[in-house]
């Protein structure tokens, strides 16, 4: 975010080209393994010298030491290429992040997550729509927000600014509202979470259905425990997967009104929205419900997703720069913040609703 909002498309093909990340991987590396310094370092210094000392972790830390660096250091430029692979990262961690789950255990988890995620997007796309006909902002912008809060963040807004022709001041200002109302999760949730003592099953599942944003999303989780983190990731999986058909009904809508390209061969379409991280995921899954791996590599693949998730969430830090963020203005602010609050409350309440039915 250093940079610009957009999230940049990174170029895998020519090595000229994969010599150009190579900075801001190290970066993300660097902040990473930073984070996991900080946990380490003040929970042996406030042990050796009988301090209390909250066991925060290192996904804070990496989080803060990439919000100091964006937000206070001006940034080459030549890292923002590197930067902007956490977004690769985080799926590779979520792909990996199937070797935990028993493939038994995540369809009954999924289930009710997937039944969540229909209520909350419905109900969020209504709530948007009123909120941006208040505050009479323009329609395609009010689709984008509503479209960005009640899926997956950013993606969904780039999904969807491209299938309805949106402005690109739209976008801009639709994905300016979802960042900075998502690093603002990242630390109110939890504190929420703690306040009315919620299991780890239930404030993952709060997580992946309240946060945009995969990354900040799968972080809120993280900063709960490990295991809310693993919920927060499947929740929010379950999430992405409607990615496809909601965008869909945005641009059949707008290109009946003669506002966008009419939708010629729709299973294509659905396929080419469809997040391909969500079949390895779930694949994976399937390789170790059928004993695939040996308890070894399962424990490897799991090592592994947490290193891809470390430069993810160095990344959340070093891509939110909220002095860019307050240059878009104010009305979309207003909208997507009380829109957020709104949909945090409700998600809060299915949440609960669900803890009492099925005890999670």
């Amino acid at each position: 975010m250093a940079a610009s909002i957009s999230v940049p498309r990174v170029e895998t093909g020519a090595p000229l080209n994969a010599l150009r990340l190579i900075p801001g991987i190290l970066l993300l590396a660097a902040v990473g393994y930073g984070g996991k310094f900080l946990e380490r370092f003040l929970n042996t210094y406030a042990k050796s010298h009988h301090w209390t000392f909250p066991n925060i972790e290192y996904v804070l830390w990496a989080i803060v030491i990439g919000l100091i660096l964006s937000n206070l250091v001006s940034l080459p430029e030549t890292f923002q290429p590197g930067i902007a692979t956490y977004e690769f990262w985080l799926k590779v961690g979520i792909v990996l992040l199937g070797s935990r789950f028993v493939l038994a255990d995540m369809l009954k988890l999924g289930g009710i997550s997937l039944a969540l995620v229909i209520v909350e997007i419905s109900l969020s796309l209504l709530l948007m729509h009123l909120l941006g006909r208040v505050f009479r902002l323009t329609p395609k912008l009010t689709s984008l927000l509503a479209v960005g809060s009640s899926i997956c963040g950013v993606s969904a807004i780039i999904a969807a600014k491209g299938a309805i022709d949106a402005d690109d001041e739209d976008s801009t200002f639709a994905i300016s509202a979802i960042l900075a109302l998502g690093a603002l999760a990242l630390f109110t949730f939890p504190l929420i979470g703690h306040g009315f003592h919620l299991s780890d099953t239930a404030f993952g599942l709060w997580s992946g259905l309240g946060v945009d944003n995969t990354a900040e999303a799968t972080a809120t989780g993280a900063l709960y425990s490990e295991a809310a983190g693993k919920v927060a990731v499947l929740a929010k999986t379950a999430r992405n997967a409607m990615i496809g058909f909601v965008v869909l009904a945005y641009a059949v809508y707008w290109a009946k009104r003669g506002q966008a390209e009419v939708v010629g061969n729709k299973a294509a379409f659905l396929w080419n929205k469809f997040p391909k991280f969500v079949l390895g995921f779930l694949f994976i899954s399937l390789l170790v419900s059928l004993h695939t791996f040996t308890k070894t590599q399962v424990a490897a693949l799991g090592n592994l997703s947490r290193w891809a998730f470390l430069l993810t969430f160095a990344g959340v830090g070093l891509r939110t720069n909220f002095r860019a963020m307050s240059k878009q203005g104010l009305r979309p602010f207003i909208v997507g913040a009380l829109g957020e609050v709104l949909i945090a409350a409700l998600t809060f309440g299915l949440v609960v609703g669900a803890n009492r039915i099925w005890g999670l």
